[in-house]
């Protein structure tokens, strides 16, 4: 089974620094128990019920008197008090009192305005879990993964009741794998298997699946406004990301997509179309940017290269488990399954010209060409050939800059374009650039991000969500016009990425590094 985070037992850690003592201590502030539900219930985003509690949901087959006596044991009467414990009702969509969904595991949270675990953010805190030895913790979020699945349907894009219709990108089976690699337990592994194969259909099934392709979509079936964006998500006048999109709509001409689909001129509304991109957007994690069109609406008509390569490893890493498990029949079929939709991304998404992976428009027959650091996905997942790996390689100058890879190429004022960079993205790349043997390549590349994050660290004593690596720097605020303006401390796949970058760093480079 292909290894895809860092093992501590393999590397000569450096002497601990004042930045890896933060993320450890971060860590123990981020982590969310039952004792800590009243801090884990309060959102930011939101506000409390008339008499100041904060509601908290348990799925319908659970009990409520049962967990209640568990959790005012755990909590304490005083901030038990501070919750009001509710089953979720049949039709969540009739919710008005948004709160948070219980888990059964302890679970790290991302930061700052996001206080809840989050579907792509608990893999990349799971590799900083590993690396620093806190197996029981990162299993719990792997428990927790499983049992959203079981009781909400999906591996959530949060446990809050407003994320209920939508997931993130899928990383369950290396979330799996990471923890089964440390502890060895089949009998665990087994256990899993239904979960996995249950989340691999919501992602293989339609509306997700697209049948003229045979690969998938992001997708968010929920109606209307996102709640959060409503509550949380306001300019300094006020005006939400959707009164400033309708502004847009009004004195811009949009060459990428027919925006009379997502906006009706004649009334200045937004129409229902529009509400399904905006969430199935932000069911891809990368809200907004303009990698689909403006605010990447049109989101729901392509098969993104990320979520395709992410189901290629799905499939792949799913037919390792059914191997370890000695089930070689299941094991080849899902294989079989890797093996057409990695052909099916060389044909769709792979631009010979350009020498990039681009999203693929099912509508339209087309590729949209959109340079996006999602190029580096196939690299990464073992889909890209040699030339193309190449090709890709040659275009790191596309996004290189002095603190790492900017998202896209594009300036947009969305936050998941240039000039701002992310750790899942840097990750991914330079370990795709590793993979397919261009280390110095990924080195000089980490090494541009992670002195950027260092030196940002001693200049204000936080870790933060993004950056802009143009100027090597985390106050972002002033460049962003869409979504939400600030830049979140913590950071949870921030610090785990740092930690995994420094781990791969050369011995000598690295003992340099300590003494800061």
């Amino acid at each position: 089974m292909r290894a895809l985070t860092c093992n501590a037992a393999d590397v000569t850690r450096a002497e601990p620094t004042r930045i890896l003592e933060y993320i450890k201590a971060t860590w123990r502030g981020l982590t969310r128990t039952h004792k800590d539900l009243a801090t884990a219930a309060a959102d930011p985003k939101l506000s409390t019920l008339a008499d100041g509690r904060w509601p908290v949901y348990i799925a319908r087959d659970e009990n409520l008197r049962q967990i209640s006596a568990q959790l005012r044991r755990e909590m304490g009467p005083d901030e038990f008090k501070k919750i009001h414990m509710r089953v979720l009702p049949e039709d969540p969509s009739t919710l008005r009192d948004h709160g948070l969904l219980y888990l059964p595991h302890s679970y790290v949270v991302p930061g700052g305005r996001f206080n809840e675990m989050y579907g792509w953010d608990s893999f990349f805190i799971e590799v900083g879990l590993l690396r620093d030895g806190q197996i029981d913790l990162a299993k719990d979020m792997v428990q927790n993964a499983l049992y959203e699945v079981r009781a909400y349907g999906k591996v959530l894009n949060a446990n809050r009741t407003y994320y209920l219709t939508r997931s993130q990108p899928p990383f369950l089976t290396q979330m799996v794998t990471a923890v089964y690699r440390r502890t060895r337990d089949r009998q665990w592994l087994e256990a899993a298997l239904p979960e996995i194969e249950r989340y691999y259909l919501y992602w293989t099934s339609e509306p997700h699946l697209t049948p003229e392709t045979g690969l998938s979509r992001y997708y968010d079936p929920g109606i209307g406004p996102a709640p959060e964006v409503l509550a949380s998500e306001h300019d300094k006048s006020g005006r939400t990301d959707y009164d400033l999109i309708r502004e847009y709509f009004r004195s811009h001409h949009v060459p990428d997509y027919d925006v009379s689909q997502y906006y009706d001129a004649s009334s200045d509304q937004l129409t229902d179309l529009f509400y399904t991109g905006d969430r199935s957007m932000r069911e891809s994690g990368f809200d907004p940017s303009g990698r689909f069109g403006p605010f990447s609406i049109d989101i729901i008509h392509y098969n993104p290269v990320c979520l395709n390569s992410l189901l290629y490893l799905t499939e792949e890493q799913t037919a390792e488990i059914f191997k370890i498990l000695g089930r070689e029949t299941d094991a080849s079929a899902y294989r079989k399954r890797a093996q057409e939709r990695a052909a099916r991304i060389n044909q769709l998404m792979w631009d010979s010209h350009e020498g990039l992976y681009y999203d693929y428009d099912f509508v339209h027959g087309k590729m949209r060409r959109y340079p996006y650091l999602t190029t580096f996905y196939p690299l990464w997942a073992g889909i890209a050939g040699r030339d193309q790996a190449e090709r890709v390689a040659q275009n790191i100058r596309l996004f290189e800059q002095p603190g790492g890879l900017q998202t896209s190429t594009t300036r947009t004022g969305d936050q998941w374009d240039a000039p701002f960079a992310w750790a899942p993205l840097e990750w991914i790349a330079i370990e795709g650039l590793r993979r397919c043997g261009y280390e110095a390549d990924a080195l000089r590349i980490a090494q541009s991000y992670r002195s950027m994050i260092e030196e940002e660290f001693e200049r204000t004593g936080n870790i933060e969500e993004k950056y802009d690596v143009v100027r090597r720097r985390a106050d972002v605020s002033r460049t962003l016009r869409y979504g939400y303006r600030t830049n979140e401390a913590g950071f949870g796949w921030t610090n785990s990425v740092f930690t995994a970058l420094l781990d791969e760093v050369p011995p000598e480079l690295r003992q340099e590094a300590s003494k800061r």
